[in-house]
């Protein structure tokens, strides 16, 4: 039994693109929260419904727990929650109404709540927790347990239906000092269910870890609404003794640092080699920069500090979109930045964006330009997502169609009138991803018969890749072409 049973609405099976993929990490900002809970000395469990494949492990949780609290807590820290995929709202919606069959009080965190409070709270939620939430979801809590004399309307970043009508209490401030909160609590989860899955994939074991909250930079297609505007970090030493805790107790591989950006404040990256060197071991990871960041002495600390990949927000091979979008970087620091990356034997990630508003046919030739004359590592296509409270979606708002949420994080739909129908991109993302696969095989090749890293067994799959990619390329180019009409 538990007096608070925290969960997320994040099931794999749901996400078939990211099923394929099989890259599952813990539900971090739960497991925060489940820590917090614990801190201030309340009986907490935590159902994670990640590997569920229907309703009845939840169910079973809420009659094995009992709680007084459902609190269905989704992972901030994780941009598949962040981009409020409607399936994942279906299961919110669904455990909320079994918890409240149950007589069970609930309440929920998310982007998608934040954005969608009317919707949340018609369907069995109770109380939507707004903005940095885990100190709100302690003093909720306490309240429904009888454990605190202040009033729900004390409680900071709570809305929930008053007399009728939504009434949310003030703004609660964000945490500056995030050495302040405890570490994670992945003993409430089976990490097991996770090292299994990722060692049949992929033969290593990663797990995630953040170091900041927020992101101060101005991308106007960039949703913030647990945040806002601001960027707080934890502190070098803090992150490497949860490392080497991480290190004791669960055994990782590899790690993921899951922050918008990596090692943002001056100086801190170089902290952090510091600190990992202190404290041992030295774990590979991968991280998120920008292009702009990434100077020869954050590059070379980066490396040392155990670094194996950089994923930088490329987005564009158009200046001119880049600047549409308020993205701050320049061509040329791309190509820096990844130019310095290799050198230091850092793996290099693009994230591209097609369909911004007024990308047309040499905005999308530059990018395909961009990604062959770079030749990153890897590569991530998405689609402009307009989400509330960005002055991008304000721009495209009245154009907007019905649908105004991906079904899961392969859906692609562009949701608003751009210069190309929304199968155009679709295909856009397949001929992407096979040009760049073809490329990457005949340049692996290449660097193999100069004397370059690599096996007979790695010899013989990239000829075979550049094969099937040469062959198939032509049908899905006449394609792409078909459907670029632009819309009218």
């Amino acid at each position: 039994m538990a007096d608070v049973l925290l969960t997320h609405s994040y099931r794999l099976h749901l996400d078939p693109k990211e099923e394929r993929t099989m890259m599952p990490y813990p539900p971090l900002g739960t497991l925060y929260a489940a820590a917090v809970l614990r801190e201030h000395g309340i009986d907490v469990a935590v159902h994670d419904v990640q590997f569920d494949h229907d309703e009845l492990p939840f169910h079973n949780a809420l009659r094995r727990h009992r709680p007084k609290l459902l609190v269905i807590y989704d992972d901030g820290f994780n941009y598949l929650t962040k981009m409020c995929l409607s399936n994942m709202r279906n299961v919110a919606y669904r455990m909320a109404a079994l918890a409240h069959e149950a007589g069970i009080t609930v309440a929920v965190f998310s982007s998608d709540a934040t954005d969608h409070i009317p919707a949340y709270v018609s369907r069995n939620v109770d109380y939507v927790l707004c903005g940095e939430a885990e100190e709100t979801t302690a003093e909720l809590s306490a309240a429904v347990l009888d454990r605190s004399a202040a009033s729900l309307e004390e409680i900071p970043g709570l809305a929930y239906v008053r007399n009728g009508s939504i009434f949310r209490t003030p703004k609660r401030g964000v945490a500056r000092e995030l050495d302040k909160f405890p570490f994670p609590a992945r003993d409430l989860i089976e990490l097991d269910a996770y090292r299994s899955r990722w060692m049949r994939r992929h033969g290593y074991f990663s797990l995630n870890v953040v170091t900041t909250r927020g992101c101060p930079f101005h991308c106007n297609w960039c949703a913030k609404p647990l945040y806002g505007q601001v960027y707080h970090s934890r502190s070098p030493e803090n992150v490497a003794a949860e490392l080497r805790q991480l290190c004791s107790t669960a055994s990782p591989d590899h790690i993921w640092f899951c922050d918008d950006i990596f090692g943002l404040r001056p100086g801190w990256v170089e902290a952090f080699d510091r600190a990992v060197h202190t404290t041992k071991p030295i774990l590979p990871y991968k991280c998120l920069s920008r292009a702009d960041l990434l100077d020869a002495s954050t590059v070379r600390h980066l490396r040392n500090s155990g670094c194996s990949t950089v994923w930088v927000g490329a987005e564009s091979g158009s200046q001119r979109i880049l600047d549409a979008m308020e993205k701050g970087t320049t061509i040329e620091q791309i190509h820096s930045a990844t130019t310095r990356l290799r050198g230091a034997g850092v793996r290099v990630g693009f994230f591209l964006q097609f369909g911004y508003p007024g990308e047309g046919e040499e905005d999308i030739d530059a990018t395909l330009r961009m990604v062959r004359e770079c030749a990153p590592d890897e590569i991530g296509i998405s689609v402009s997502y307009p989400l509330p409270g960005t002055s991008f979606y304000d721009r495209v708002s009245a154009d907007l169609t019905s649908k105004q949420n991906w079904t899961d994080s392969g859906d692609l739909e562009l949701m608003f009138a751009g210069t190309y129908p929304p199968p155009f991109y679709r295909a856009l993302h397949v001929l992407t991803h096979k040009r760049f696969s073809r490329w990457r095989a005949l340049r692996m090749l290449r660097n193999f018969f100069h004397g370059g890293p690599g096996s007979f067994r790695q010899v013989i799959r990239n000829v075979a890749v550049a094969c099937y990619q040469t062959l198939t390329l032509p049908a899905v180019a006449l394609r792409t072409a078909y459907l670029r009409r632009p819309v009218r």
